[in-house]
């Protein structure tokens, strides 16, 4: 007579399947955040765009230009590493008077598709503050970076077009912008030191990590209607787009 599993055996060897597969690698879960995939940015279609992803589970496109790997979308993030806030000051008198990290969206909106596609603006503290607004393997820029990066592309006075999103759909004008180095730069405008948020559409203006006095350190901005990178340094309380760059292997 054949012998029947007894319910023990039949555990035993359940037990036995379970553990088999959970010693296989788990896929790691898309993160859900509501940001993903709603960027209305045009990236060009001829480049091969890498991902980087910051603590929020905000997912963003990066591009390889010569031997820099940059992001290809402002940042959005609301954390430090160590997972504190960065506060969202909306009011304009608490905002001037900052000298700690900070960041807003333009004109205050909650709308997800403008967040998404132009990114969140931030003062100068909140990029120095040691708690870290970068993920793991990536930095803020500092001007040598930048530097390098125009170089490459020809130089300050030529190189804004290739840096540039094509086409007139956020720009104010295409002008000769043609992306052919894959940053995508979206003109998301910015917030001063006097409260007052401006020039979305016809600027973009991206800090770097270089400090160059007390209460000043170096940015850059790309105009609508012209194909030069100015640069300059301003207030550490205005509120600029964040580009990172990848940390050297």
């Amino acid at each position: 007579m054949k012998k029947q599993n007894s319910p023990f055996n039949i555990l035993m060897i359940t037990l036995v399947i379970l553990s088999i597969f959970s010693c296989e690698k788990e896929e790691e879960p898309t993160p859900n955040n509501p940001l993903n995939g709603r960027t209305t940015a045009v990236f060009n279609p001829d480049k091969s765009y890498g991902s980087m992803t910051d603590i929020d589970g905000n997912i963003y496109k990066t591009i390889k230009i010569g031997n820099q790997t940059w992001m290809a979308e402002n940042l959005r993030v609301t954390k430090y590493m160590n997972g504190d806030g960065i506060p969202n000051i909306t009011d304009n008198d608490e905002w001037a008077s900052l000298s700690t990290g900070a960041f807003c969206n333009y004109n205050n909106t909650t709308n997800l598709d403008t967040i998404a596609t132009y990114g969140r603006l931030y003062n100068w503290y909140a990029l120095a503050d040691p708690r870290e607004i970068a993920p793991k393997g990536w930095r803020v820029p500092t001007n040598a970076d930048w530097n390098e990066l125009i170089e490459l592309l020809g130089g300050d006075t030529i190189a804004s077009n290739a840096l540039k999103e094509a086409g007139d759909r956020h720009w104010a004008d295409s002008y000769e912008s043609t992306n052919s180095s894959g940053f995508t730069a979206i003109p998301s405008g910015w917030r001063d030191s006097s409260k007052n948020f401006t020039k979305i559409g016809y600027y973009c203006n991206y800090w770097a990590a270089t400090e160059t006095s007390s209460n000043a350190a170096a940015y850059l901005y790309l105009f609508f209607h012209d194909s030069k990178v100015w640069r300059g340094n301003n207030f550490k309380s205005n509120s600029y787009s964040l580009r990172l760059i990848k940390e050297s292997n």
